[in-house]
């Protein structure tokens, strides 16, 4: 049985893996060892990783040490399946790479452009065998709340798939100027990829991937546990 965690900026994810089968999961506010192990609970652990672009694990990493007989912290040393041409590895999100290498998983020699729409929008591109980098935006939940943090009257709208276009309605209007405008920001980085690349899919995963891919118009894969499989692939490899 693996253990995968993945701490993010604004919870934690946890899940348990047997035989590449994703057996359970949760999420939580704080990577503590006290949640983590009730979450296992008494099952047998084989191995365990940990990827954080949050809170430091070290606690974490020497508890996790006593409870799985091969632990592995991700950073951009780590082994992956793809070369890393990235400027400032110190800084590169290793949820990002986890997203390509789980790309790379279920779609091997292919180019790849990796969407992870959370609470930042990242955007990724493999390629040839090299991870090129790419880039961050806010997601839908920062664009929301920006509009109405920064204006005077405007209401504060929640993702929903219920909008129309024209928007009869300033929710409306809200709703679908953020939804829409992240989708097509999306089908522009799809169009421009595949110009430029002989082979390419293009895949999307985060809390938000399932509301913007059927805007994709069938340009996408929904992968909602891309990082999980991305995670647990890397842990194989590096163990």
């Amino acid at each position: 049985m693996n253990l995968i965690i993945d701490i993010g900026n604004t919870s934690v994810k946890a899940a348990l893996v047997s035989d590449g089968v994703i057996v359970g999961r949760e999420r939580f506010l704080s990577a503590d060892s006290e949640v983590i192990g009730r979450f296992t609970g008494r099952r047998r652990l084989d191995a365990a990783i940990v990827s954080s672009v949050g809170s430091d694990p070290a606690i974490l990493m020497t508890w996790l040490g006593t409870r799985a007989g091969r632990v592995h912290l991700l950073t951009a040393e780590s082994k992956y399946p793809f070369a890393v041409d990235y400027g400032t590895p110190g800084t590169l999100g290793t949820d990002r790479l986890a997203a390509a290498a789980g790309a790379f998983y279920h779609h091997p020699g292919a180019d790849l452009l990796i969407i992870d729409a959370g609470s930042a929008l990242t955007v990724d591109l493999v390629s040839g065998g090299v991870y090129m980098g790419g880039s961050i935006s806010p997601g839908l939940a920062m664009r929301f709340r920006a509009l109405h943090e920064f204006t005077g009257r405007l209401p504060l709208v929640t993702k929903r798939s219920g909008f129309t276009f024209p928007g009869k309605t300033t929710e409306d209007a809200i709703a679908g100027g953020v939804i829409m405008g992240l989708a097509y920001e999306i089908i522009e980085y799809i169009r421009t990829f595949e110009e430029k690349h002989p082979n390419p899919v293009t895949v999307i995963t985060g809390g938000d991937g399932g509301l913007i891919t059927p805007l994709t118009g069938g340009k996408a894969l929904h992968y909602p546990d891309l990082v999980t499989e991305g995670l647990n692939f890397l842990l194989e490899t590096n163990v």
